[in-house]
């Protein structure tokens, strides 16, 4: 399936987010590797689901574990990428998505030459995650996050029916990030919020 934007979706846990998420055109599929995490799942866990998708991106998420660690965990799990919620403190391989505080990128207290920044930690580049609040983000506000778009790639998370298309069309993301669920039992998951979703990303819409 055509998407108007590039999607990844995060805490995957289970083999029909994995196969629904890459069927429905996701770029990429992010597990929860830091053990300090809620959600995590096993390093089988991950060599299991990616199994059985194909075309897809893997993407390890880590927050506060020692790097080596990281990237002892994401060697075993076959991951591409990284999805960090802290800075590193050295440099890390490979292109590195970077969470950040939503509220000092909206008021300036992180500039936007992040991207030059980081450069001698990340040398494969850099793109930043953000969190939407619930709430309708303001003109301004909508402004300041497409401005910092202009300097790195940048992707939301927060996702909704409500506010995908707004964003997109207000933002212009480099992309955009949806949660994965648990099933009910075993093969069986409620898709409705992200089928919902998927709905307003197709080419055709």
């Amino acid at each position: 399936m055509a998407l108007i934007t590039s999607v990844l979706v995060r805490g995957i846990n289970n083999l029909s987010d994995a196969r629904y998420c890459a069927g429905m055109g996701a770029d990429g599929l992010i597990f929860t590797l830091d053990p300090n995490l809620p959600g995590a799942v096993t390093p089988a866990t991950v060599k299991e689901l990616a199994g059985w998708v194909a075309g897809v991106r893997l993407l390890g998420e880590f927050d506060a574990l020692p790097l080596a660690e990281v990237e002892a965990l994401a060697a075993e799990c076959g991951v591409q990428e990284l999805l960090l919620r802290r800075a590193p403190t050295r440099p890390v391989p490979g292109p590195v998505l970077l969470g950040l505080p939503l509220v000092p990128l909206l008021t300036g207290q992180l500039p936007d030459s992040l991207a030059a920044q980081f450069a001698p930690l990340l040398p494969e580049g850099l793109a930043a995650v953000v969190e939407v609040p619930a709430r309708e983000l303001t003109t301004a506000e909508q402004a300041r996050l497409k401005a910092v778009g202009t300097h790195l790639p940048l992707w939301l998370s927060g996702i909704t029916p409500d506010n995908v298309r707004p964003l997109l069309e207000a933002v212009c993301p480099a992309g955009i990030i949806l949660d994965g669920g648990y099933e009910i039992k075993p093969g069986l998951r409620d898709f409705d919020t992200m089928e919902a979703i998927f709905e307003q990303l197709e080419e055709e819409y």
